[in-house]
């Protein structure tokens, strides 16, 4: 068995501002994440749920959904962007903002025409490498489980411009004006009506009146104007699916997703906006996360009770349960929901992590083993993912395995973007391994994709190890 192929990064920056952010304290909640600045955030229901709104206006655009990455930023601000590398990001701040399924979906419809049609390559320099992002949160609200790495310090230092000249992103009014028509034609291929996206530009029309340091950066890099709104308007008015809504399901959704960010992202505004009186499942959703988050795990607990008596085969609700005990100590209550959420839904290497996390944190040997078996699962899906090349690290090194626990350390690097790390730590590995094994072969390649300085090729040239294997 050989290792595969490396695509070395290309970063701007290389992407540990995302790294940086996701593994700082964040404290018990993310109401303060405004303070802190944007983070990268992944969640499985809220990924599949964008997925099912912009797959089908990817596909009308002639992408390929399953080529196309949704990046959902924790930032209030109300923002979206599209990269290069067919990778588009949202706010959470914009889909707050959103008032129905029907906006957010012209917004998606809009940054769809600008990837379609290449207008983040002619943008200038930023993000002309494109963006990977390897982190993850299992759940909006594990992120102050990845307190303690220092080397997160050390890599927003050096890489904190991303963020900084994302807000430089702009594009022409000529830009502007043909991914509004794009997304139109999107919208009525796909049965919909463009009305969202008009209706949605109408609402923040007041921005064309301000001061550019004044306004969202959505409309500093998308700028408005009254003209562009009325001649949307206009067209959306004369296309066939004009008078389509939104289905209930799809309205649902919306609002289980609002409910999901509000919940990690603002949970004392959320238990004022989602009363006690609301019964509706996104409230209460909403609720239990909102408690959660504000340290209170037996009222959310008794909360996701009653929605598990109501949706018992719902993989989020025991995927939430099963991440409230692990994280207020009760590892061993939380194996039972987070194995549940796996059996529920197999395919989500979220799901995977926090299972695979609560095994290799319990004493028992066998459970540990297991643990790592589940996280080597994860990379079978992702293996680019950070957090799952952490947790077996750790899981090795507590297994007393040092030689694995520098080799998934060396992977962890490289998926953030932290060559010179991931070399250090491959060429440490090496040292443990037998030079037949697979394990010496993927070190190996990790240092060959790691910007080896001259002195590394030549050593490596050395010992005959510089041809890059499949």
């Amino acid at each position: 068995m050989t290792s595969p192929i490396r695509k070395p990064l290309q970063s701007i920056g290389r992407v540990a501002a995302f790294a940086a952010a996701l593994l700082s304290p964040l404290g018990p909640a993310m109401a303060q994440s405004a303070q802190r600045g944007p983070t990268l955030l992944r969640d499985t229901e809220i990924e599949e749920i964008l997925h099912r709104e912009a797959d089908p206006l990817f596909a009308a655009a002639g992408l390929n959904p399953k080529d196309v990455r949704i990046l959902l930023i924790g930032d209030p601000s109300l923002n979206a962007f599209a990269t290069q590398g067919q990778q588009m990001g949202l706010n959470t701040g914009l889909i707050l903002e959103a008032e129905n399924p029907n906006q957010l979906k012209g917004v998606i419809a809009h940054e769809t025409g600008h990837i379609a049609g290449g207008h983040p390559i002619r943008s200038g320099e930023l993000l002309k490498a494109g963006l990977r992002p390897m982190l993850l949160t299992m759940g909006l609200g594990v992120l102050a489980m990845f307190a303690g790495a220092p080397e997160a310090g050390a890599l927003i230092l050096s890489n904190a411009q991303y963020f900084g000249t994302l807000g430089a992103l702009g594009y022409s009014r000529e830009q502007e004006g043909r991914a509004d028509q794009a997304a139109l034609v999107y919208m009525e291929r796909t049965g919909q009506s463009g009305r969202g996206l008009v209706d949605f530009f109408d609402k923040f029309r007041y921005q064309e009146v301000f001061a550019e340091a004044r306004r969202f950066p959505y409309f500093r890099s998308h700028p408005l104007s009254s003209q562009r709104i009325e001649l949307l308007r206009t067209k959306v008015a004369a296309q066939s699916n004009y008078n389509a809504v939104d289905s209930e399901a799809d309205i649902l959704e919306f609002q289980v997703m609002r409910a999901k960010i509000d919940g990690f992202m603002n949970p004392q505004v959320s238990l004022t906006k989602y009363k006690e009186s609301d019964a509706s499942y996104p409230a209460r959703y909403a609720r239990a996360i909102a408690y959660y988050q504000l340290k209170d795990p037996d009222r959310a607990l008794k909360l996701i009770e009653a929605l598990l008596a109501d949706q018992p085969d719902n993989p989020y609700l025991w995927e939430l349960k099963g991440q409230i005990l692990f994280e207020f100590g009760r590892i061993d209550e939380a194996e039972a929901p987070q194995r549940r959420s796996v059996e529920l839904k197999p395919e989500a290497p979220l799901l995977r992590i926090n299972l695979g996390q609560t095994l290799i944190n319990m004493n028992d040997r066998q459970k540990r083993d297991e643990g790592i078996a589940e996280l080597k699962k994860v990379i079978l899906l992702e293996d680019d993912n950070a957090e799952a090349w952490r947790l077996l690290a750790m899981a090795y090194e507590a297994r007393g395995d040092e030689g694995m626990a520098r080799l998934a350390t060396a992977e962890r690097f490289f998926a953030l973007g932290a060559l010179n790390e991931s070399k250090a730590f491959a060429i440490r590995a090496r040292e443990l391994f037998d030079r037949t094994s697979v394990e010496w072969l993927q070190a190996t390649d990790i240092i060959m994709a790691s910007n080896p300085s001259d002195q590394d090729l030549r050593a490596l040239a050395g010992e005959g190890s510089t041809t890059r294997r499949r």
